[in-house]
């Protein structure tokens, strides 16, 4: 195996890290480089805001990382920076409040499908030149912003977020919503929007089996909806509930959308799914490994463990990677999450 070389750039300049962490926690969250400088390099340097690329080999051409300076810290022997990527600006906007629109009857994202209306959205919080929209393309199925009209001051992450709740792939036997992620193209960070994959289907990019590439397992049990409540369209509602569910697992709510319900039974009907596709596949690991730095958030990969209930395949939500000089370690969050259209909270067992 090639030994791996972490390198960190600052405007396009390699520096002489001391050592650092990479965390990433999918769900259109910002993903974070944390790393230390020597005193007698960074020292009285301007570095806020200033670009950060992080490379897993100084030969690699596109980064894990890319993002910009948002504090530094310096004590009596190095500084310590604290980067985010572009997310962080959808987050902040650069400042103490997050990046927000305002949206009337005269500026709006009306008559146009979700991708353009996220394109335009950054370009009207002139987030356009942080963030590429050459690959952002569109969701499955494609929707039209104008079905609820956006008004008022919003948010440039919660438009987002609203308008791919809003369109979900109701063609198989379970619903998949569309997700959106950055990734790199060698040059800039662009925003995403796909389907999210199948497990069934999705091309498998890593395996990982308890006696040849993991160091630990981390099994998390989610907390199941046991009550669906599914608003469809035209202010139509269902709600759907497992008595015996709700016993075993005591009554723990989730409220979804779906648009292309237009009767209560088909509400009722989705929220069954949704139900069912939460309990066959409940379960989270937290991989502690040597392998899989390079796969991102929506990737498909295989787990062999002793015990069967755990083997199968998961998507990728999230990574970290702890480097050194001299040390190395990659913690990958992989799941089988039902394809709901809201998130709920993750909670380990006691």
């Amino acid at each position: 195996m090639s030994k791996i070389i972490p390198k960190i750039t600052i405007d396009g300049r390699e520096v002489p890290y001391l050592d650092g962490k990479y965390q990433f926690n999918g769900s259109l969250t910002a993903a974070t480089l944390q790393f230390t400088l020597p005193l007698s390099y960074a020292g009285y340097k301007k570095l806020w805001n200033k670009e950060v690329m992080f490379f897993l080999n100084d030969y690699d051409s596109v980064p894990i990382f890319r993002g910009y300076i948002k504090r530094v810290k310096e004590t009596l022997e190095d500084v310590e920076v604290f980067s985010q990527d572009v997310l962080g600006y959808m987050l902040k906007g650069g400042n103490p409040e997050k990046a927000k629109i305002p949206l009337t009857d005269n500026e709006n994202l009306d008559g146009l499908t979700a991708g353009a209306a996220i394109k335009k959205a950054l370009e009207l919080a002139l987030l356009n030149t942080k963030v590429g929209t050459d690959m952002i393309g569109d969701t499955t199925p494609i929707i039209s912003s104008s079905s609820v009209p956006l008004r008022g001051t919003l948010g440039v992450l919660d438009v987002i977020k609203e308008l791919l709740s809003r369109a979900i792939d109701n063609s198989g036997s379970i619903p998949r919503p569309n997700i959106a992620r950055v990734v790199d193209d060698g040059n800039t960070s662009q925003l995403v929007v796909e389907l999210e994959s199948d497990l069934d289907t999705t091309q498998i990019k890593h395996v990982f089996t308890e006696y040849d590439n993991v160091i630990s397992f981390k099994i998390v049990n989610r907390k199941l909806p046991t009550i669906v409540i599914v608003n469809g369209k035209d202010k139509v509602k269902g709600k759907f509930s497992h008595d015996s569910a709700v016993e075993a697992f005591d009554r723990n709510y989730l409220e979804v959308t779906n648009e292309s319900l237009k009767s209560p039974a088909e509400c009722v009907d989705f929220g069954q799914k949704v139900f069912r596709a939460h309990l066959q596949n409940q379960y989270e690991y937290g991989i502690e490994t040597f392998e899989g730095a390079h796969l991102n958030e929506n990737d498909v990969v295989r787990v062999e463990a002793t015990d069967h209930r755990f083997s199968g395949n998961y998507r990728v939500q999230g990574k970290s990677i702890s480097f050194s000089a001299d040390e190395f370690s990659i913690g990958i969050i992989i799941n089988r999450k039902p394809p709901t259209l809201a998130q709920y909270i993750l909670q380990q067992d006691n």
